[in-house]
């Protein structure tokens, strides 16, 4: 078979698991993060699957959302809202900024921590991403909604997605569209449970062999979505 049958076929398989609600596992790129994540339809999640996500995974439980979303939502990059001099001159290795905005909880939670409080919050998250999408849910709804601070970190897709940015944010929105999905996902790195590193790609998927998941590269991702 060659590479670019296996890059179709990576990507064709990504986007079908991700349109039955499945999660997908995403690596960006050696010279980026890195890293590998567990990415799921944000209306996908269950109690069960933020258990995945805690104990499979490892990373921070993030929802990605468009910049459209956001911007309906009236919700800020993080860096920009915060006045503190921890904000200023941020730099990061790998990419020009963060995607990170405010971090929330449902407010039918009570801590807000647990795996129904946090699955409650990204599912609600997913739905009103939807709406927000088709016009009929607004920064005073969203407001009216969730609470921040919370436990669900959410993340600014880029306004081009691909074209502008090649995070896990973008990547994970890109696989939504294509798989005519929510614009809002869920994002968590692999961490390796010994050395508490990123977990390799290898490693990564062969996890997803054993667990019956889908795994595809980021570049391929790049290739056939952009």
């Amino acid at each position: 078979m060659s590479s670019t049958t296996d890059t179709v076929d990576s990507v064709a398989a990504a986007r079908a698991a991700f349109a039955r609600g499945e999660p997908v596992l995403v690596h960006d790129a050696a010279d980026r993060e890195g890293e590998v994540d567990i990415v799921y339809p944000a209306q996908a999640v269950d109690a069960e699957a933020v258990r995945r996500l805690r104990n499979d995974a490892g990373g921070l439980i993030c929802v990605a959302i468009t910049d459209a979303v956001a911007e309906a939502w009236g919700l800020p990059f993080l860096a920009d809202a915060l006045d503190h001099p921890a904000t200023e001159a941020a730099h990061l290795d790998y990419d020009d900024r963060s995607s990170f905005s405010l971090p929330v909880n449902h407010r039918e939670t009570f801590t807000g921590i647990t795996d129904d409080d946090r699955a409650l919050t990204i599912g609600e998250l997913g739905a009103a991403a939807d709406d927000a999408a088709a016009g009929a849910f607004d920064a005073d709804d969203f407001a009216d909604s969730f609470r921040s601070p919370g436990h669900v970190t959410l993340l600014r897709g880029a306004p081009e997605l691909l074209a502008d940015r090649q995070g896990h944010t973008e990547l994970g929105l890109a696989l939504a569209a294509a798989a005519d999905r929510e614009p809002a996902v869920v994002v968590c790195e692999m961490l390796d449970g010994e050395t508490g590193a990123a977990r390799t790609p290898a490693d990564a998927r062969a996890y997803a062999e054993r667990e019956g998941l889908t795994y595809v590269e980021g570049r391929d991702l790049l290739a056939r979505l952009d």
